[in-house]
């Protein structure tokens, strides 16, 4: 299958090794298969008693053509092995009145790790595949999770130097101090002053400036990306959701070819968008609930057709949903109305902040899609109440789901099963879930971990208990202007 602009009919095709290896289109738009691989009613039913590495090279292979399935399987087998994953790697938790997917439970306790133990093996692989002889140099973007997940996941991979970029005050204590601590030869990690619109906007436009590019092409480097912007990134999140339906058949659950909604809480569209491609493909979902927090410019969107992020930035208890930009939006736009009309979005949104769909445009959207927001107050409401009535303790962007997912279903009043996916340990915000059950604010990072465990009992997942003995490697704060100095200077010393 070959792979093609978002934004342009003329750019060339490639293949699914080159989109991975490359990450952007030249043409700024982001890659996408010449179409959306169908899954049957009979494939799905032989997913059933299969582990998730197993399901997780089928349903990839139907995407990656240029991989064998030998070694979809191999690289899927190696990424959720038991040693990396404290527990099932996406394992379906039943409350008395939905289902929540839970994430968080591989090496660095939040759900980028589904997708970001993997795509290292994928970026390896795409690199022989393509025989390519320079230096990958992987540039991210972080609002928290996937810097981390993207450091854990490319430390110490041959051919390939990795640098992260977060916001100094956009992300939780333990995050940072996660990516700070962070041990590899062929790393860097940057804190910039901003938020991650501008850490993101800095990215894109570091890979789209050929001047950058000549330069580091005379050391030998070439550009790449670990965020969802990459389709190497976006992939092995289509599977969750399908192994998740596969284990809520199994389990009696619900009955086979049974809709389900689905509730994401929602930053750069990625994750609810893999839910989209798993939905195109065949699987029977309804209703997409994009649940985003005060900052609500998906929310806007999809009531109004208009995507417009000229409006203010809240720094929330929910750090990681903290964007006005959300990239992905860009490949439904795609599919729904063609490249185009997305170039032509993608330019109003560039040069004026904004866009509007046409009418059919957004009538698709809404077909699909509901927005939803839930305010701070409404987010450690549902983190108090979910523990205090069900016993089950949340961090505070599943609480936003949460939150939105029950709302929803008292306007639809039920008519079907909701799948709310958890992003995070509620531990990775132990500060703000402590005080969302107590009502007190701790002191942050490992001591309010210890407070919330003192108060629930809750074992501290060890990737995160061992920050305690961990040492901090990286302090530097930039200036955003600053980030292709940085990126030229990493690539000279390394």
């Amino acid at each position: 299958m070959d792979y093609i602009s978002t934004r342009s009919i003329n750019c060339p095709k490639i293949s699914s090794a080159e989109a991975i290896k490359t990450g952007l289109s030249p043409d700024g738009g982001l890659y996408m298969p010449e179409h959306i691989p169908t899954l049957t009613n009979e494939e799905l039913a032989s997913l059933y008693d299969m582990s998730y590495p197993e399901r997780a090279a089928k349903i990839l292979a139907k995407f990656l053509t240029d991989y064998t399935e030998e070694e979809l399987l191999a690289d899927t087998a190696a990424a959720y092995a038991p040693e990396r994953f404290s527990a099932a790697p996406a394992p379906v938790t039943a409350l008395s009145d939905l289902f929540i997917l839970e994430l968080f439970h591989g090496p660095t306790c939040a759900f980028k790790d589904m997708a970001l133990q993997l795509m290292p093996r994928l970026f390896s692989r795409a690199l022989i595949k393509c025989k390519e002889e320079k230096t990958a140099l992987i540039l991210t973007a972080t609002s928290g999770d996937t810097g981390k997940a993207a450091l854990e996941g490319y430390r110490d991979i041959p051919g390939v130097r990795l640098q992260v970029f977060y916001p100094t005050d956009g992300v939780s204590t333990l995050q940072k101090l996660q990516m700070q601590t962070q041990e590899g030869k062929n790393l860097s990690v940057i804190a910039i002053r901003g938020n991650f619109d501008d850490a993101q906007n800095g990215v894109k436009a570091i890979f789209s400036d050929p001047a950058m590019k000549a330069e580091l092409d005379k050391r030998g480097v070439f550009l790449s990306s670990a965020n969802s912007i990459n389709f190497g990134r976006l992939a092995p999140q289509i599977v969750y959701y399908i192994s998740a339906y596969c284990d809520l058949v199994k389990n009696g659950s619900i009955a086979e070819g049974e809709v389900i909604d689905v509730a994401v809480p929602t930053g750069n569209f990625g994750n609810i968008f893999a839910a989209f491609l798993a939905k195109k493909m065949g699987l029977p979902i309804g209703t997409l609930l994009c649940a985003s927090n005060r900052n609500h410019v998906l929310t806007d969107f999809l009531e109004s057709g208009v995507y417009d992020r000229n409006r203010p930035f809240f720094q929330t208890i929910s750090p990681s949903m903290d964007i006005l930009i959300s990239s992905n939006l860009e490949r439904l736009l795609y599919l729904i109305a063609g490249p185009e009309r997305t170039a032509a979005y993608m330019k109003n949104l560039a040069e004026h902040g904004a866009y509007r769909l046409t009418p059919e445009d957004f009538a698709e959207v809404r077909r699909h899609f509901v927005g939803m927001y839930t305010d701070e107050e409404e987010t450690e409401r549902t983190v108090r109440e979910t523990y205090e009535k069900q016993n089950y303790l949340t961090d505070p962007h599943t609480a936003v789901a949460l939150c939105a997912a029950r709302r929803y279903e008292k306007i639809r009043k039920a008519e079907r099963k909701m799948l709310v996916v958890s992003t995070a340990s509620p531990y990775k915000f132990a500060k703000t879930v402590t005080h969302a059950l107590t009502g007190n604010t701790p002191p942050d990072g490992i001591e309010a971990a210890d407070r919330l465990h003192t108060l629930t009992g809750r074992e501290i997942p060890a990737p995160l208990d061992a920050l305690r003995r961990a040492t901090i490697r990286f302090s530097e704060v930039i200036e955003a202007p600053d980030m292709p100095k940085t990126v030229l200077h990493f690539a000279e010393n390394q």
